[in-house]
């Protein structure tokens, strides 16, 4: 018989003809979406370069999900598209051209960053093709007037509602980026700087108070000195002043429970605005501000320091203070320092005039709302929570840089010299630094001088509204009233939970009144194979591409799926890719045997092999269909994977041979038909379990097999699972593993005939035919005698003197 699968191999060259075909062919499935939808609000990527390997292996799982979901009847709405507003492609062209973005022309500046992301993109683009990704790439994605539309419209819709306000107050600044920053943008990182312990004079008592403190350039901004209620040390102290050295100012000595008695001497000063926490107990107490550091971090107010940024400021004062007979003792120390999340510098502190969006007043609708998604793994939604719980601040969304989305307000200044803010109607985008008014915003500014705001808003604004592009938001309404909430997917990493996670479901909160999103997937980081993140800096960048064009797609995607458990970090692994290789020629080994066989659908009867492996593919699929059905690909596939090789080749495939190819009429028609149905049966609802997962080889044996693609087919539901067979199965397995160890240890070949009797479990006797066909040996099912040798549990080996005995 000739097998319909002509090749003898598989060649990797033809996942390349694939996709081709793909292309022409569409591979996205359709439906109903008033019944069954889902959507997937894919993670807006950075565009920095290729992406290394982790960062596409949590699209595959993703493509994997899609997939599934349309092989399972469902519409599913699947979009790629690139978070390309911020600071990212800022500092990536302030590096590039060794100038500040203020020091190039914004319409200059704003060209070269475009260009940039689009040779970025192009590089992503590739990869997502290459990896046969299944989803709908949008160019040109938060950048677009359509995205940047939505976003003001929104803007315009929170405004209206009285949700964006306008303040001047302290706001967590980067001098390097000359931008207000929110509290999710601040990074932590281990920083060598030297403790400083210096005198303070008590003014009431004349004796020295020792302060220490790793940032003296905030002496003149101190407005008061603080020691813990519990410090017996210094509560003789209370309402007492101290007199701040150099600077001569006389503060408060306050108790503060947030003094830790065990650093330094366990008083610490307060100064505006040294951090997060100064500023906490700044705004408690209703402590006077000194603002001593300008938006470009230099000083200010401070005499002789003034102009100095903050580390000469440092040094100088040190040198100051040593030299006054002020400075006790310097002590070397790593400590944590807040940092901008981008260019990581050292945040300030500055009075800045923003806007902001109210938060802190919907603590406890944010935590209703989150208690109405489904995390996945559910221990993650605790941290989502912890992170409500700890804001402290309104969050600041305008931003003094040039590439994102522009804050759509002009200003109306009239003959008197008041500034009424307007805001145009909503559906449109606007560049208020550089388009003309509209005609409504001109009709409420008759009399004045109307000018355009030239801040950008977060980014996190932007993306923070994902889910509604990705639902129809913008281009199909009656989608998103079907899908808005309980059809929308999200899944992301664990380390944007405080951003992007919480920012979307804030949004959606003061937009609608719900959560944006029904399920939450959270995936762990991608970890190099020594398992330390990647970074360029390290060096240890893993190429997507490369290991795809080498080793085949499939053969990562097979990777990305197993390499750990949902919610865990998982590592690189050229080993499992190389698993996944060999796995692509064992399904194709298997499907090719398979082949010469007719696929029939009557006139056949089943053995009980056929029943057992029947049963085992119900529970395989079981677990499967449940996997990722509740978003995992770790169990699923390694599910499928276990079964496919070590049960339906191994134990399966080499007991039915022999019935199969009925070569010396043991079998009849009916039981051999009952073979080829059986093969044919496991065959294809494994490789519809693997096309989700491996796309190209189960694409090209279905195509090869059935002359259509695999992917416009579904899967159903398995029938239910017995137990009782399971374990018969199991009883098989394992007679066939004694026997396979015992001719190895005997270093007899496989094939060869034993003149020996295996006694085996009752159970098993309906096998007879195949077992002593597949290990060329008697078997009985009775009680073996006293003689013979264990050679598994339950299973004995009687060797015979000669032919005639057995």
């Amino acid at each position: 018989m000739e097998p319909k699968l002509k090749e003898k191999s598989w060649d990797v060259k033809r996942e390349l003809d694939l996709l081709e075909a793909w292309a022409r062919e569409g591979a996205n499935g359709k439906g109903n979406y008033s019944e069954k939808i889902i959507v997937i609000d894919t993670p807006p990527p950075y565009m920095s370069g290729r992406p290394h390997i982790g960062q596409f292996a949590t699209y595959a799982q993703m493509d994997m999900i899609a997939r599934f979901h349309r092989m399972r009847g469902y519409f599913v709405v699947f979009p790629w598209y690139a978070d390309r507003n911020g600071l990212p492609v800022e500092v990536e062209v302030e590096k590039r051209l060794g100038k500040r973005m203020q020091d190039i022309p914004r319409a200059e500046f704003l060209r070269l960053c475009k260009e940039q992301l689009d040779e970025y993109e192009r590089e992503w683009v590739k990869v997502l093709r290459r990896w046969g990704i299944s989803a709908e790439y949008i160019p040109n994605g938060t950048d677009s007037a359509e995205y940047r539309a939505m976003t003001q419209s929104t803007f315009i819709e929170m405004w209206n509602k009285g949700l964006i306000y306008e303040s001047e107050r302290p706001t967590i600044w980067c001098p390097r980026c000359g931008t207000a920053l929110a509290e999710p943008e601040v990074e932590y990182r281990e920083e060598d700087t030297h403790l400083n312990y210096i005198k303070f004079k008590v003014k009431e008592t004349g004796e020295d108070l020792i302060i220490a403190t790793t940032r003296p350039e905030l002496l003149a901004a101190t407005v008061a000195v603080a020691y813990n209620p519990s410090d017996n040390r210094y509560v003789r102290l209370r309402g007492m002043h101290a007199v701040v050295p150099l600077f001569n100012q006389e503060v408060p000595i306050i108790p503060h429970q947030s003094v830790k008695v065990e650093f330094g001497t366990g008083v610490e000063m307060i100064s505006t605005f040294g951090d997060t926490r100064d500023l906490a107990i700044v705004n408690e107490l209703k402590l006077p501000t000194r603002i001593i550091i300008t938006p470009d971090g230099k000083l200010k107010g401070t005499g002789r320091y003034d102009g100095l940024s903050i580390r000469e400021a440092r040094e100088k004062i040190v040198k100051d203070l040593e030299a006054a007979g002020l400075l006790v003792k310097r002590e070397p120390l790593r400590h944590t320092v807040p940092v901008c999340w981008r260019c990581k510098t050292p945040i300030e502190i500055i009075v800045t005039r923003e806007y902001f969006v109210k938060q802190l007043e919907f603590k406890g609708e944010l935590l209703k709302v989150i208690d109405e998604m489904e995390f996945i793994p559910p221990e993650y939604k605790r941290a989502l929570i912890d992170w409500v719980n700890s804001l402290e601040f309104d969050w600041p969304i305008s931003r003094r840089r040039y590439y994102g989305t522009e804050i759509p307000i002009w200003y109306c200044i009239n003959p008197s010299g008041n500034i009424k803010p307007i805001l145009p109607n909503p559906g449109k985008y606007y560049r208020p630094w550089s388009d003309e008014p509209p005609q409504e915003v001109k009709e409420q500014c008759r009399d004045g001088k109307l000018i355009g705001d030239d801040r950008i808003l977060d980014t996190w604004f932007d993306s923070s509204i994902s889910w509604m592009y990705a639902s129809g938001y913008t281009k199909d309404k009656s989608l998103f009233k079907v899908a808005h909430p309980n059809k929308i997917i999200r899944p992301q990493g664990y380390e944007i939970i405080r951003s992007w996670l919480y920012y979307s479901v804030l949004r959606s909160l003061l937009l609608f009144g719900k959560p944006p999103f029904k399920y939450v997937r959270i995936n762990g980081m991608g970890l190099d194979e020594k398992g330390e993140a990647m970074h360029k800096s390290k060096g240890n960048v893993i190429d997507s591409l490369a290991p795809a064009e080498r080793y085949g797609a499939d053969a990562v995607r097979f990777w990305a799926a197993v390499a750990g458990r949902l919610g865990y970090d998982y590592r690189y692994s050229e080993h499992i890719v190389k698993t996944g290789r060999d796995f692509v020629t064992k399904l194709w080994n298997i499907a090719r045997f398979i082949s010469q066989f007719p696929e029939v659908n009557d006139n056949y009867e089943l053995t009980l092999l056929d029943k057992l492996i029947l049963n085992e593919l119900n529970r395989v699929a079981g677990v499967y269909v449940n996997g990722l059905s509740n978003l995992d690909t770790y169990e699923p596939v390694t599910a499928v994977y276990e079964f496919l090789w070590h049960v339906f080749a191994d134990h399966y495939i080499e007991a039915v041979k022999s019935r199969a190819y009925n070569r010396d009429g043991s079998f009849t028609v009916a039981e051999q038909r009952g073979a080829w149905f059986t093969l044919h049966k496991v065959l294809d609802y494994s490789i519809k379990m693997l096309a989700p997962i491996m796309p190209f080889i189960t694409d090209a044996i279905w195509r090869g097999i059935h002359g259509v693609s695999v992917h416009k087919e579904t899967i159903s539901d398995p029938e239910p699972y017995d137990e009782s067979m399971g374990k018969v199965l199991k009883l098989f397995m394992n007679v066939n593993s004694a026997i396979w160890g015992y001719k190895n240890k005997m270093r007899i070949s496989l094939a060869e005939k034993l003149n020996a009797i295996v006694y085996a479990p009752p159970d098993l006797e309906p096998l007879r035919k195949e077992l002593e066909a597949m290990h060329k040996v008697s078997f009985n099912f009775t009680k073996p005698p006293p003689e013979a040798v264990s050679i598994g549990e339950g299973i004995y080996l009687l060797m015979l003197k000669d032919k005639a005995s057995a």
